[in-house]
Parts: C-alpha cells; sequence; structure tokens
C-alpha cells in the first residue's frame, strides 16, 4: 500500500449553507432537470442549515440527474465541462452495492474531503483504504455538485477520483475504468478549445496517479422535514 503523502494544496473555502446551493441548482435549472419544484428544494435545503456544518453539500439523487446532465454547467474560465468522448456510457456508472445511498430526491453529504493524501494510490488500493477509516467513496454526481458549488476544490495537479460509481459489465463484474473529475490540458479529442475546461472523465482502476486524489465524505443523510415533491 502507497505512502500517505500530506497535502500541499491551496485552502479550500467552505462550502455555503443548504440555502445557499439551493439557490445555485435553481439558477442552474437542476431543480427542473430533476423533475422537483424549486419551492421544494428550498424548503429541503432551509431545514437542513440549522444542522448542516461548512463541509455539507445538497445533492440530487442521481436516478434524478444524471451525470451527463450535470457536466456540462460545470464552467472554468468560461469554459463549460464535458464528458471524455470514449465515455458515452456515463450514465451507467452507479453507486456501488455497498454504499448506503438515501431513497430520496434530495440528501446530504457531509464531511468533504477531496482526498490529496491519497495522490498516487490506485483506485484498487484507496477503497479499501477509505471503508476501513469509515469514509464513503463519492459518487460521480456529488463530486460534480461539489464543484458546481465550489469551483476552487478543482485544481491542477489536485483533482479527484469519485470511486463510488463503477460500471458493472453484463456478467456482474465491475468494469475496470472508474470515473474523475479533472481540468483539461486541450490535447487529444479534447480539441485546444477546451484547455482547461472542467472535464469528466476515468482511469484504470489498478493505475495511479500523482495528481489524483479520491474524494470521500463522512456519510449521508436525509434530514427529517417536509417532501420536497410539491
Amino acid at each position: 500500500m502507497p505512502e500517505t503523502v500530506p497535502s500541499t494544496s491551496t485552502f479550500l473555502p467552505a462550502l455555503p449553507a443548504p440555502s445557499v446551493q439551493a439557490e445555485r441548482l435553481i439558477e442552474l435549472g437542476v431543480h427542473e432537470i430533476a423533475g422537483l419544484p424549486a419551492a421544494g428544494l428550498r424548503t429541503f435545503a432551509e431545514a437542513a442549515d440549522a444542522s448542516a456544518d461548512e463541509g455539507t453539500l445538497l445533492a440530487v439523487h442521481p436516478g434524478r440527474v444524471p451525470a451527463s446532465a450535470l457536466t456540462p454547467l460545470l464552467r472554468r474560465e468560461g469554459k463549460p465541462g464535458f464528458v471524455v468522448t470514449d465515455m458515452p456510457d456515463v450514465d451507467l456508472f452507479a453507486p456501488l452495492d455497498t454504499l448506503a445511498l438515501p431513497d430520496a430526491p434530495l440528501y446530504l453529504v457531509t464531511g468533504l474531503d477531496r482526498g490529496d493524501g491519497m495522490a498516487n494510490w490506485s483506485p484498487n488500493e484507496a477503497l479499501p483504504a477509505l471503508t476501513g477509516r469509515a469514509r464513503t467513496p463519492l459518487l460521480l454526481t456529488e463530486g460534480i455538485a461539489w464543484v458546481l458549488q465550489q469551483p476552487a476544490v478543482l485544481e491542477r495537479n489536485h483533482c479527484f477520483m469519485t470511486i463510488g460509481s463503477r460500471l458493472r459489465k453484463a456478467d456482474n463484474a465491475l468494469d475496470a475504468r472508474t470515473p474523475a473529475l479533472w481540468i483539461s490540458n486541450g490535447s487529444g479529442r479534447d480539441g485546444r478549445e477546451r484547455r482547461d475546461a472542467p472535464k469528466v472523465g476515468w482511469c484504470w482502476a489498478g493505475n495511479r496517479h500523482t495528481w489524483l486524489g479520491f474524494a470521500s465524505a463522512a456519510g449521508r443523510d436525509v434530514r427529517p422535514g417536509p417532501s420536497v415533491e410539491g
């Protein structure tokens, strides 16, 4: 197992309150994609404000808003996010069976960490280590939502994988690809016009990358409150 390395990344600002995050999602039209009324989203978020801390993310269930719909909403230096061309099945990457995902359209992700200390670990090495620390790996949609709310979390040489989402093949074995978010260099099939744009791509589960950490959370929670369905 590789050593955990000290983080050398810049300070990441705190996430805004869930009610502020809700307004950001409404501004982007995420509630419409999810089929949720804006009022319901606001009510849920306002109820969460009282107990949320600076590391709490407001998330929409991936069954409501897939990664392919969220990614183009990302922005960096005025450029929209994109999914790599060789990942047309991005929305088939689903939560691992071992993850307890709330059965609700909206939920909270608590205790976020970008996982810089696990840079240069492989996904196969990182998953059991996170589990052993009572951490849960982020889903791809959660990672995208984090960058939507806090763009500074994605920075060159300090990007992250979201290994809570994996694709199962027809024989029920896991596909060897693991999703990640990073910044395009504008090379190859990305195209020069996409240099510096946020990018959703994948890496092999057995490979290590010095510039990719493993985003994780302390847990997922649905606080008691009114229905958001309207």
